[in-house]
């Protein structure tokens, strides 16, 4: 969803993948890390490039074009994950070898990589994606294929798939609960949305526009206006706000368009302290780009912040700065990304084996009581129990996490009356 320009290049150390990364704190579920690996013949009866002392396992996102800033910290977390799982022990006395394959921010690429990953490397699971866009473009080819993708990008729901485990928010857990919180907390009535022009955006807006008007019955929406990818000239959207004075501007802005949409919101005097907006699209990511000076005082819902306080998270903030440096930012698919390599861990442990179809039926279930976000657990739709929370952009670029659901959230991707 969200990306940045490349021209964003203040963070160049985040590209910068360590390979050997020595000890790294030890998160997860513990499993057969130590013990004797069981045989090969009984672990993969699916001719899985899995041998004795190793398993393959694909990483296919962005390393390069729009999506790379944004993709670049997924790349980096699923990494930490496996080097950590690797100093246990691996998996079933395996240790995980990584392809990586670039997507280059082309959809029918990520659609070619994925049948490569699956048909030529046999890999035992993937771990990848960012944009709607690229997931609708590999989803084929991992269901002909019967191939596992970990997909970590929150997202507009209204798929279910036995071959991927979307380990980021679907709309019930981020658009409602964030629309709502807005009506409640901020007496918002009126909303303005605005979006960049792809699936996930228009999609998201569809169901906000529902739960606003009909289902949640909130108020009313008094605009909504799409940009192309990479639009850099919000000055009519601006006029268009100032004449509907709307309570709530509800934003899903992605890429290097988000830089240029908060800097002409605040040179025309549209400032968090004046004006209630809520975005879908701002992570700690995006504020490299946009600036803490521009978004201050405005909200992001999400399930995880950087700043969240929890014993887990604070070791996972450790060592993701350990390992790209200490200015590096971790956000909300950052994190969810970081699941997946754990998720999948748990469930080859449980299932006793890599085979594809023995994982996902022991999928449904599993926990993870280390994640940074607090907890997770894989619900039977494949998507996952999480929290949802409200940030506010401080001037230094971080969020100050001011609200969170009491409890975790149940998954639905195809909520009632939203399709």
């Amino acid at each position: 969803m969200s990306n940045r320009d490349d021209s964003h290049s203040h963070d160049q150390t985040r590209r910068r993948l360590l390979q050997g990364m020595g000890a790294l704190p030890l998160m997860g579920v513990a499993g057969l890390s130590y013990g004797a690996a069981p045989p090969t013949a009984k672990v993969n009866t699916t001719k899985l490039a899995v041998t004795d002392t190793e398993v393959v396992v694909g990483q296919l996102h962005s390393a390069t074009g729009t999506m790379a800033i944004s993709e670049t910290g997924s790349i980096q977390a699923e990494q930490l994950a496996i080097d950590q799982i690797n100093a246990m022990g691996g998996i079933l006395g395996r240790k995980i070898k990584v392809i990586k394959e670039d997507g280059a921010s082309d959809w029918p690429t990520f659609a070619e990589k994925s049948k490569k990953l699956l048909v030529n490397d046999r890999v035992a699971a993937v771990f990848g994606c960012w944009t709607s866009a690229s997931r609708k473009a590999v989803l084929p080819i991992f269901e002909k294929e019967n191939g596992l993708l970990y997909y970590p990008t929150f997202y507009e729901g209204l798929e279910q798939s036995k071959n991927v485990i979307y380990t980021g928010q679907e709309a019930t857990q981020q658009i409602i609960w964030g629309l709502d919180w807005g009506a409640k907390e901020k007496k918002a009535k009126t909303f303005f949305l605005v979006g960049s022009d792809y699936i996930w955006p228009r999609t998201s807006m569809k169901i906000a526009r529902k739960h606003i008007e009909s289902v949640g019955k909130l108020g009313k929406v008094v605009g909504e206006e799409y940009y192309p990818l990479g639009n850099t000239n919000f000055n009519s959207l601006i006029n268009k706000i100032k004449v509907a004075k709307p309570d709530c501007i509800f934003a899903a802005v992605v890429g290097g368009s988000n830089v240029a949409f908060y800097k002409q919101l605040k040179a025309a005097g549209i400032t968090g302290a004046k004006q209630f907006l809520l975005t879908l699209s701002v992570t700690e990511d995006e504020m490299l780009g946009v600036g803490g000076e521009n978004f201050a005082g405005f909200y992001s819902s999400m399930k995880y912040f950087q700043s969240l306080t929890n014993d887990n998270n604070k070791k996972f903030v450790e060592a993701f700065k350990k390992a790209y440096g200490p200015k590096a930012v971790i956000g909300d698919v950052t994190q969810a990304a970081y699941l997946g390599p754990w998720l999948w861990k748990a469930a080859v442990e449980k299932a006793g084996s890599f085979d594809v179809d023995k994982v996902v039926a022991a999928s449904p279930g599993i926990e993870l009581k280390t994640a940074p976000e607090g907890y997770v657990k894989i619900h039977e739709n494949h998507h996952l129990w999480s929290k949802a929370r409200i940030g506010q952009g401080q001037p230094d670029g971080t969020f100050k996490v001011v609200a969170e659901s009491p409890a975790l959230i149940e998954p639905n991707p195809f909520p009632k009356g939203y399709q």
